[in-house]
């Protein structure tokens, strides 16, 4: 005890600072918890009573994964609240296999109850795989959209290395194990390989527009090359059905799910009250770190802007 009061006799200004500091992590927790209790209403705590409404899900940046978006649509579609949802969408695209899990669970979920896909600014790729799924697409005229194709990226450092003397030693039990490792050029068998995988996947992105887009097989490969349309120009095609904005979308919604209101609650998913533990748990910690050391190239319906 003597110590601690000898330190802040010695430095009552940095004592003054950590005291400071406590105050202020607890005071903003403390705000942090009361603005997400009553900034929006979650399908979890109605805290205004049982009124039906329109859920809404955003599917916003780069998609990586569809563990979250799964896991609110799946929510909101067993919820007797929500009668209707609106998937939110700006996103340039991202991972194959995400894309077409949320696409899969938002068609999945239009069949038990109306999705409307409401496009941001960007909706391309993956982001516009993604609205496929939805009963109804909605986009605002100079929307970003389209870009119905695949990609799949490999660095070649194999000059840089030459010149700072690294060279890789690789042991494999198959000729094709290190495909695409930067320190060599693909040779031709590998690049052919690469190909027939990319173009097997794009088969997938366009059967997929046609059945969702009731549209002809022929016409969807015409333009499904990976260049990008406008919302007007994806309306002209019908790759997408109306023009407006989110509170359009809002309006069609509740006209789908038989909502007589002009302005009917929106349900959000209950957001975390703690993300800074979120953020810190050994979990999330681990998939970043194994984010950053990662190697492996990804296949990606993605809109790509240098």
């Amino acid at each position: 005890m003597a110590t601690k009061r000898l330190f802040r006799l010695r430095h009552p200004l940095l004592t003054g600072f950590f005291i400071l500091g406590i105050m202020f992590v607890l005071f903003w927790g403390g705000v942090t918890f009361f603005v997400s209790s009553f900034s929006r209403q979650s399908v979890d705590t109605d805290i205004f009573g049982s009124k039906e409404g329109i859920g809404v899900v955003e599917l916003k940046g780069v998609i990586t994964t569809a563990d979250e978006i799964l896991t609110q649509l799946n929510k909101f579609k067993h919820s007797h609240l929500v009668k209707a949802i609106i998937v939110r969408i700006d996103s340039p695209g991202g991972a194959v296999g995400a894309s077409q899990e949320i696409f899969r669970e938002i068609r999945r979920t239009n069949q038990v109850k109306p999705v409307v896909a409401s496009m941001g600014s960007v909706a391309a790729s993956g982001g516009f795989y993604a609205a496929l799924g939805a009963g109804t697409i909605i986009a605002s005229p100079g929307t970003l959209t389209g870009s119905m194709g695949v990609i799949l990226k490999f660095p070649n450092l194999e000059a840089l290395y030459e010149k700072i003397g690294y060279k890789d030693q690789v042991i494999k039990s198959g000729k094709l194990k290190d495909i695409g490792s930067a320190g060599r050029s693909l040779s031709s068998e590998e690049r052919e390989l690469l190909q027939s995988l990319l173009d097997e996947v794009h088969e997938q992105f366009i059967a997929d527009i046609v059945l969702s887009r009731n549209l002809a097989e022929e016409k969807v490969r015409l333009i499904a090359d990976g260049r990008i349309f406008s919302g007007q120009g994806a309306r002209d095609l019908g790759l997408i059905d109306e023009l407006g904005n989110f509170n359009d979308a809002v309006l069609i919604a509740a006209e789908r799910a038989g909502i007589a209101s002009d302005s009917p609650k929106l349900i959000y998913p209950e957001e975390d009250q703690f993300p800074l533990l979120k953020i810190l748990s050994e979990k999330n910690v681990g998939s970043f770190l194994q984010s950053l050391v990662t190697q492996t190239p990804q296949i990606a319906f993605e809109l790509l802007v240098d």
